[in-house]
């Protein structure tokens, strides 16, 4: 190792047991843009292909903030007592929910699209 620049320490074989991975990662932490309901457009569409014909509500394209948005996923699950999914920057619940979802986003401030 010449230059230690190009390497991070993680673990320490001193005895001491203490494990340098966490700091490294709370050191690298982003600040994620603060989610404002009333300033923030969700956009939603129903999914049937791929899916032998079974309809799925699909959100797209929101702010990066994954955190708050899996938790809104788990009241939205909830509500309209199905399953879903979080994957790939779009969120998927289980048949056509339209009619619940919408309002109840536009109750806690959103608006919704589509």
């Amino acid at each position: 190792m010449n230059n230690n620049d190009d390497y991070e320490l993680v673990y320490v074989s001193d005895g001491s047991g203490k494990n340098q991975l966490d700091k490294v990662k709370n050191k690298k932490k982003e600040k994620l843009p603060e989610i404002e309901p009333t300033t923030t457009t969700l956009k939603m569409r129903i999914e049937k292909k791929g899916r032998g014909g079974k309809a799925v509500t699909v959100f797209y394209e929101f702010p990066n903030n994954p955190p708050y948005f899996k938790r809104l996923m788990k009241e939205l699950k909830n509500l309209c007592a199905t399953g879903g999914s979080y994957k790939d920057d779009t969120f998927e619940i289980q048949g056509d929910q339209r009619e619940k979802l919408r309002p109840y986003l536009e109750e806690k401030g959103f608006t919704v699209k589509g």
